[in-house]
Order: C-alpha cells, then sequence, then structure tokens
C-alpha cells in the first residue's frame, strides 16, 4: 500500500524546515539561549502537529480500506495510537 503525503502536509513539513534554518540563524548571530530555546519549541509542536496529521490521514485511508475489505480495524487503530505515542 503507497503512502498519500499531501500538499498540505509537505507545506508543513518546508514551513517547519524554515523554522529550523531559523534556529541555526539565530545561533550564528549569538542570540541569546532564550530565544534559540523558545523557536526550537516552536519547531518542536509544528513537528508534533505534523506527526498527527500525518496518522491521522494514514488511520483514515486504512480504515477506509479495510472495511472495504469487511476486515476488523481495532489493530490498525491500535498501531496509529502507538505510533503517535512514540513521537512524543
Amino acid at each position: 500500500m503507497g503512502y498519500n503525503y499531501n500538499d498540505d502536509m509537505k507545506k508543513r513539513l518546508r514551513r517547519i524546515e524554515g523554522q529550523v534554518r531559523g534556529v541555526l540563524r539565530l545561533m550564528d548571530e549569538e542570540k541569546p539561549c532564550k530565544e534559540v530555546v523558545a523557536q526550537l519549541s516552536a519547531v518542536r509542536n509544528a513537528a508534533d502537529k505534523a506527526i498527527a496529521q500525518i496518522v491521522a490521514e494514514n488511520l483514515r485511508q486504512c480504515l477506509l480500506e479495510e472495511q472495504a475489505l469487511g476486515r476488523e480495524t481495532g489493530k490498525i487503530v491500535q498501531e496509529a495510537v502507538e505510533l503517535l505515542v512514540k513521537s512524543r
């Protein structure tokens, strides 16, 4: 089964990429630790949201496929929950 990473997901990651470049720029400019940590925290929050979006979309796709085949979906939901827990 292939995974569909839509343009919104990719746009989120490009935004995160830009935030990481911004953190590096702050470091190069020798900005205070507080500013660097604040920006890294924003990166972490954005990454958490991206993970949740990707897992949720994948879960939706898998559930639809399994339901179409008349299969039980409990295991898929459990795997999605485990993925989210692992990512923290």
